[in-house]
Formats: C-alpha cells, sequence, structure tokens
C-alpha cells in the first residue's frame, strides 16, 4: 500500500530552491548553504518513503554529514507521520515506533517533522492540539512549532494567518515560534529584512518570532561572528528571545550528539557561553518548569529568557546597530554607541 502512494507524495527538489519559493537572498554562499538544508530534509523524507525498516533507515539518515542529519531525520519523521496519517486503519505507527527507536536522539527535530506533516493532512490539520497527546508533554508543542514553519515556508506569500487563528492562544505563540524558524529561510538570513519582517507582525508574537529566528540561525547557520551581533542588536528588546533560541538549538544537538561550529559561534555571540553550557541552562532550567502551567513550553521559554535577560539588552535603537562589547568574559552584552 505504502509503495502505491510513493508516486503522489514525493517532493520535488525544486521545492527547496530559493527561486522556486521566491525568497529573498543577495548573498550566494548563505542561499547555497540553506538550499542544502532543504536538500537534506528531503533526502530522509524520501528515504523514508522508500525503506520499511526503520534500523535500515536510520543507516540511511546517519550517511548524511553530521551538520545535516537533524534535518534528514526531520523529514523522514515527516514522510512516517504522513503514511500513517493517511493509513489510520493500519496498526503499526511507524512514525511512534521511528520516534521511540531510532528517531529518539533526535526527538526535537522527530517532532518538528510531525507538525509538517499533520499541516498537510487536513483532518489531522484541523485537530492538531489534540494529536498532540501521545507526544512527550513538553517537547509535544514542537509539532506546533513544526506546523508554524511549514505555513511560513510553503505559504508566506499565499497567506497563513487564516489558520493560525483556529489555534488556542498558547498554539498561536509557538506557531509563531515555527514562523519565525521560516523567515530564516524567507529573508535569506538577512538581519535587517529579519527585523523589518518582524515587526510587521502583531506587537504579542514578535517575541516568538524572536525566539524562532534565534533558534533557527543557531541551528542552520549562515552568518559570522560580526553578523551574529549585528542580528542580536537588530532584535532590540527581543534579545533573550534570540538567546533563548539559540539555547535550544545547543540543546537540540547535544541530545542528537550532531555539534556544528555555527551553533557553538551563536551560542557565544547570543548567549555568551559555550553551546553546551547553553544545552545545560536549558537542562537547568527545565526543571524549574511549573508542572501545573497551562503552557510548559511557554514557561520554559520564559524562564530562560529572564537568565538571558540581563546580559543581553541593547543600549540603542535596534536600527541602528554599531557596535558590539564583551564586558563579561562569561556573558556577551550588547552595547551599541552612538
Amino acid at each position: 500500500m505504502f509503495t502505491l502512494l510513493h508516486p503522489f507524495l514525493k517532493i520535488s527538489p525544486r521545492e527547496v530552491e530559493f527561486s522556486r519559493r521566491n525568497f529573498s537572498c543577495s548573498r550566494a554562499d548563505i542561499r547555497e548553504r540553506l538550499e542544502n538544508v532543504g536538500r537534506a530534509f528531503l533526502h530522509g523524507y524520501h528515504a523514508a518513503l522508500e525503506e520499511i525498516d526503520l534500523e535500515t533507515l536510520a543507516t540511511k539518515l546517519d550517511q548524511i554529514g553530521t551538520e545535516h542529519q537533524g534535518f534528514a531525520y526531520e523529514g523522514a519523521a515527516m514522510a512516517l507521520a504522513l503514511l500513517d496519517g493517511i493509513t489510520p486503519w493500519k496498526k503499526a505507527n511507524r512514525f511512534q515506533q521511528f520516534l521511540a527507536g531510532p528517531g529518539e536522539p533526535h526527538i526535537y527535530m522527530v517532532c518538528i517533522g510531525a507538525g509538517w506533516a499533520y499541516a498537510r493532512l487536513p483532518w489531522l490539520r484541523r485537530r492538531i492540539e489534540s494529536a498532540m497527546a501521545g507526544f512527550d508533554p513538553l517537547l509535544c508543542w514542537l509539532v506546533i512549532d513544526g506546523y508554524g514553519f511549514h505555513e511560513g515556508y510553503f505559504h508566506w506569500h499565499t497567506g497563513f494567518h487564516r489558520r493560525v487563528v483556529r489555534l488556542s492562544l498558547d498554539a498561536q505563540h509557538v506557531f509563531y515560534q515555527g514562523l519565525g524558524r521560516s523567515l530564516w529561510f524567507i529573508c535569506g538570513a538577512d538581519p535587517a529584512q529579519l527585523r523589518h519582517t518582524v515587526s510587521g507582525f502583531a506587537p504579542q508574537f514578535q517575541n516568538d518570532a524572536w525566539s524562532g529566528i534565534g533558534l533557527a540561525c543557531a541551528y542552520a547557520g549562515g552568518l559570522d561572528r560580526s553578523e551574529l551581533d549585528e542580528l542580536l542588536a537588530y532584535a532590540g528588546p527581543h534579545a533573550p528571545a534570540v538567546a533563548q533560541g539559540a539555547a535550544f538549538a545547543a540543546k537540540a544537538r547535544q541530545v542528537a550528539g550532531n555539534p556544528a561550529h555555527h551553533t557553538e559561534q551563536a551560542c557565544r555571540a547570543f548567549c555568551g557561553m559555550s553551546a553546551e553550557e547553553a544545552a545545560m541552562l536549558c537542562d537547568q532550567t527545565r526543571q524549574a518548569i511549573d508542572a501545573g502551567h497551562h503552557c510548559p513550553w511557554q514557561h520554559w521559554r520564559e524562564l530562560l529568557q529572564t537568565e538571558f535577560a540581563p546580559f543581553t539588552q541593547p543600549t540603542c535603537h535596534p536600527e541602528s546597530p554599531k557596535e558590539t562589547h564583551e564586558s563579561n568574559p562569561a556573558r556577551n552584552v550588547v552595547e551599541c554607541r552612538v
């Protein structure tokens, strides 16, 4: 049955090209980097469509370079969740088996991949919050993040607003985190364009979007140190959200065992600490999450942002980042001099 579905589920390699998506990017090196992320995702997606045995699938995914493995697992997760959603009468839940098995170290990316699948299945999209029930009670919110990323990446120019309003307020905040991640691609990692785009969002969701931008920047990469400092300054009062997003990226890579130099560099620029230290801070704040909080994911983000707030506040208008200054060897303080 799955084999018969494959021709209908395949995604053209052109779908991740900036020219096809009409994304803005003035730098060929960044465009190539971010298109390679899409290619790694499609590699995992198509591998999962073709390979029935999950251990063999994992072997194929692990053949991709360490930097891009997470994206391949994300794509595989989307394919498996999509197949399960299309054939609900089958007893075997391949997605959950994958999540509990070879995909477990990549749990952050696997949960996001499920959100991609649910975005494409109307009967699951309409009840996406209830569909999260079978996931980890904290990381389940990454399903909504994946949904937000999908809507931004594929529907930025045709409108995503009609879908976000159907979510609860908590889910809308996480949706905008995923949407913020998609902006890293849509805006070609350009700090000024990112600031301009986010400024057009409703004020209550701008912090969420900056959190997603920080996560995508640290996980996917693309900027050098001076550009990272510029991005943090453009974030203005949302700089703690950028740092929090970078810390989440560090944690996701730590759990998966696929560290990357650009993640280390982003954590030092945004968080003022190493990626390993940022991941440890994620663990520490996770222990402090209020079990009774209406959205534990949001509370986790708030706790991390509170940790970073004293060290990431710009002292000038975010439209005019001038210079950075490291006054504390353990933290990076953005100081814009006029």
